[in-house]
Parts: structure tokens; C-alpha cells; sequence
């Protein structure tokens, strides 16, 4: 259990180490506001966060019920 925690905490290091700028280059986020598709980006997050809670809303709904049940 350590050594997969120790292993994940590594991964994630690696990962913020590559997420690093690279010296002239605009950033994302910068060059998406730009163009003001930066609202089509929010916008379709969003989307995906709600279906997610919709889905374990109405699967703790299902669960619930069934095991009333029994």
C-alpha cells in the first residue's frame, strides 16, 4: 500500500515537472482567452461535472432503493 502511495505521489511530481513553460511560448490559457474560446472550454467542463453528479445522484438514488428492499 506504501509503495503504490509513494509511487502515485512520484508520478505526480514527474507530471507538474513536465507542466512546466517553455521560455516565449504563450501559455494555454492565455492564448485560449485570446481567441475567447476559453468560454467553449469552461462551458463543456461544466457539462461533464454535471452529467457526473446527475449520474451519482441518481446512482445513489438506485442503491438506496434496492436496498430497502432487502
Amino acid at each position: 500500500m506504501r509503495k503504490s502511495l509513494l509511487s502515485a505521489c512520484f508520478l505526480m511530481l514527474s507530471i507538474f515537472a513536465l507542466a512546466q513553460n517553455r521560455p516565449g511560448e504563450p501559455e494555454m490559457a492565455d492564448a485560449l482567452r485570446a481567441n475567447g474560446k476559453i468560454y467553449v472550454v469552461v462551458a463543456v467542463i461544466l457539462t461533464i461535472f454535471a452529467g457526473i453528479i446527475l449520474y451519482l445522484v441518481r446512482l445513489d438514488r438506485k442503491i438506496s432503493k434496492l436496498e430497502k428492499q432487502s
